[in-house]
């Protein structure tokens, strides 16, 4: 019956001439003896007859009958059963026999009955050739596809995955699957499954060709930065890394390999790669305010491929505190030059102009340097740069002091988040090392700078998130008073403890008030999601500055704690609204924050 009503499909599908008749609605009958419920549900979700039943064009319900037979089958295989009995009725005749030059006038019922029958499970689950196991390349099978496990289609699809896979790994990107024998026996509920695959030659990667209409980047830059190993012996983690070193270059808004369609004579294989540009020049605007900073505007542009070889231009201006008297400017501009000495390891260079009007000090300061950064993987990278500071300043220990460093700069990052503006799960690991030696004015000495942040779902559908974070830094080397006051720290504000004023926290000095060299910062938020959108955040803050270069119990000491709102905005990220007073003073002193992203 199954055959015969597959073969009815078949007619059904080829027919391209119907004509439209309309009909009353017909009634519904439709019946899964010996099924489980999920399963049931599965097929009548699954059914487009059912969909289409209160349909009353003939000619919509007789289609969805003939494509019913196909679409439940596979339902029913893939659940594990092999053996189903599959009858559609309408007005009591099969619709598979149904002449579709002849259709009926009108359908009054519709009669669906599916017996699934018994699951089945593997007799036999045999797959061959298979390559060589190693320890590099251990081979990784479905633990279903084996003698007694049960059987589906997905089992199967995915044992064929995994051979490919195993193939494709080592060295053969032409691997398929050759040949397969099934069979089932609805005697013994068995499947019997022989994969055979066709692994191909084992192939070198030969020349990468470019498809890349309009694209404004050299051909030869392309190649550069893919780093295309042409002549290595092929693998799939190669070409991805090929095609992630073009991505991140951010030049490109897409970027796809394919092979080629045959190997070459000499036993190597082509891949084409096909790039799209990303507009060239881009605009970012950001804007936070709070009660105890005033508002702060950051404005960037940025051009991704300045001189046709993918080199990215970053121009940024924030401006902090306006609507104060002290208003701080920064300036800065870096130019990173993609696979300028290797295909992971790019060069930059560094400009930074600054007008500090802080609460404790007021400084100009600039910067220049060049770093090479190398990417480690997706997810971490290292840069190490060196350059030269001026820096004038007015501070707790005087004024008009000048001081001159040769500053370098080894930096690392590692990010796990799943989301990196408003993440779930995962952690973040940043660590600065500022080594500087004074010229004029300071003595030489180390900066060290930490940031760890963890994030974690604790309720289902991440609806509940825990996150922390501990700040850390230290001045080793100099005292208080031979050091550039930019270099020491304070604490207090939206970046460090909320609901204390900004930078509050230092080292007294006379009636004044100094940076410290060592800072501990912990955070602890709470947040919990309302709907789809909305989350309300508990959190608290407490920060410590020390004047020694590791924090102790003689430390200075402040916290905080409020209650926050945020608000998921596609394509931007949480809108961020933070209420916080100090810890110990009550809502006497209530400071608010607001800006965009989360607060860490």
């Amino acid at each position: 019956m199954l055959r015969r009503h597959v073969a009815g499909l078949g007619i059904g599908l080829s027919a391209t001439l119907f004509w439209a008749q309309t009909a009353p609605a017909a009634e519904l009958s439709f019946a899964t003896p010996g099924a489980a419920e999920d399963l049931s549900d599965r097929l009548r979700t699954a059914s487009a007859l059912a969909a289409n039943a209160r349909s009353t064009e003939v000619q919509t319900q007789l289609a969805a009958a003939l494509a019913d037979y196909r679409t439940l089958i596979q339902v029913l295989y893939d659940a594990g059963y092999f053996a189903p009995e599959i009858s559609i009725k309408l007005d009591g005749r099969e619709a598979a026999t149904i002449d579709l030059l002849a259709q009926p006038k009108a359908i009054n019922q519709i009669t669906i009955r599916v017996a699934p029958g018994r699951k089945f499970t593997f007799g036999t689950a045999r797959m061959a050739p298979l390559p060589p196991e190693t320890p590099e390349q251990p081979l990784a099978l479905p633990e279903d596809f084996a003698p007694g496990r049960p059987a589906t289609t997905g089992i199967l699809q995915a044992a064929v995955t995994a051979g490919v896979k195993a193939w494709d790994e080592a060295g053969h990107p032409k691997a398929a699957l050759g040949r397969q024998d099934i069979s089932a026996n609805a005697r013994t509920a068995k499947l019997d499954a022989r994969l055979t695959l066709a692994p191909g030659p084992r192939l070198r990667l030969g020349q990468l060709r470019l498809e890349a209409e309009g694209s404004r980047v050299r051909p030869e830059a392309v190649q550069r930065i893919a780093g295309f190993e042409t002549g290595a012996t092929y693998h799939p983690d190669l070409i991805s890394q090929a095609a992630s070193r073009l991505r991140r270059t951010g030049t490109f808004s897409a970027v796809s390999f394919r092979q080629a369609e045959t190997p070459n004579a000499d036993g190597s294989l082509d891949f084409v790669a096909t790039l799209k540009d990303q507009p060239r020049r881009r605009i970012t605007a950001g804007v936070e305010l709070s009660s105890t900073e005033a508002a702060s505007l950051s404005l960037g542009w940025m051009h991704r491929n300045l001189f046709g070889g993918a080199e990215r231009l970053k121009l940024d201006l924030s401006l902090d505190g306006i609507g104060d008297s002290d208003l701080n400017t920064t300036f800065a501009a870096r130019l990173d030059q993609p696979a300028a000495l290797g295909p992971d390891e790019n060069l930059f260079y560094l400009a930074e102009l600054q007008d500090l009007n802080e609460e404790h000090y007021s400084a100009t300061q600039a910067y220049g340097a060049i770093g090479l950064r190398r990417t480690i993987s997706k997810r971490s990278f290292v840069e190490a740069a060196v350059g030269l500071s001026q820096i004038q300043a007015d501070d707790a220990f005087g004024s008009g002091r000048d001081f001159t460093y040769i500053a370098g700069r080894l930096r690392g990052e590692r990010d796990l988040r799943d989301v990196k503006n408003n993440p779930t799960s995962g952690y973040y690991l940043n660590g600065t090392l500022i080594p500087f030696i004074g010229l004029k004015g300071g003595a030489n000495g180390l900066q060290l700078n930490l940031d760890g942040r963890a994030y974690r779902s604790l309720g289902r559908d991440n609806r509940l998130v825990l996150a922390g974070r501990l700040q850390g830094g230290s001045v080793i080397g100099p005292e208080l008073e031979q050091v550039a006051p930019t270099l020491l720290f304070f604490s207090g504000g939206a970046g460090t403890v909320r609901g204390q004023q900004f930078q509050s926290l230092g080292i007294p000095v006379g009636t004044n008030t100094a940076g410290g060299r060592s800072f501990l910062a912990a955070s602890a938020e709470l947040r919990g999601r309302l709907n789809d959108r909305l989350w309300l955040v508990g959190f608290y803050d407490a920060g410590l500055v020390g004047r020694n270069e590791l924090p102790s119990s003689n430390s200075e000491s402040h916290a905080g704690y409020g209650l926050g709102v945020r608000y998921d905005v596609t394509g931007i990220g949480p809108l961020r609204l933070d209420l916080a007073v100090p810890a110990g003073d009550g809502l006497s002193d209530l400071q608010f924050y607001i800006g965009i992203g989360q607060a860490f």
